[in-house]
């Protein structure tokens, strides 16, 4: 068993006329996965304009307290509940930062392409936040600043802006390079 943190990530269709009841039915998801041990956040990501297609993030610690969510009867007591809600659901399970970069259907970008994503995120929000509280963190010393920007930025940057940066530049991440055609050669 893994012991870094795991993502699920299950992705869900709007059923007809459901929408309101899908989007609580996926907060009252949210909340019970908060009484397990080993959680460590989830979240609701919005179809896009056009789309019907729902994706919940839930973040455990690792595989057995994900195990122990997964498996549990308050959370199949609310798939249950919620089951005439939406068609059918495509999860997929991941560690690390691996899924921010797309589904097991896609090619990995290249590493230094998913460091200038995640940069391109990570740069205007420390820049922002440095800006609102740089005054007041700077009267503290070197460690204490350091972790409490690093804790206020942490869930912000993996919740929200690096699956935006990821999300906005996709085309750039997975874009194979074209080659120019050899020159033609006249062999004499």
């Amino acid at each position: 068993m893994s012991t870094s943190p795991v993502t699920l990530m299950v992705a869900r269709r709007v059923a007809d006329g459901k929408y309101q009841d899908l989007i609580a039915w996926l907060h009252e998801g949210e909340q019970l996965a908060t009484d397990f041990p080993g959680y460590l956040g989830s979240g609701v990501l919005a179809p896009a304009p056009g789309d019907d297609e729902f994706q919940i993030i839930f973040r455990f610690a690792d595989e057995t307290t994900l195990h122990a969510w997964e498996h549990s009867a308050s959370r199949r007591s609310w798939l249950g509940r919620g089951s005439d809600l939406f068609a059918q659901p495509h999860v997929h399970r991941v560690s690390g930062t691996e899924g921010w970069f797309g589904d097991s259907g896609l090619q990995r970008p290249p590493r230094w392409k998913q460091a200038v994503a995640i940069w391109l995120a990570f740069f205007p929000v420390s820049l922002i936040f440095n800006f609102l509280f740089g005054h007041v963190l700077n009267e503290i010393s070197l460690v204490p600043r350091v972790l409490l920007s690093t804790l206020a930025l942490t869930p912000i940057m993996v919740f929200f802006f690096i699956p935006l940066s990821t999300r906005l530049l996709r085309g750039w991440l997975h874009a194979t390079p074209t080659r120019a055609p050899l020159p033609k050669v006249k062999v004499a």
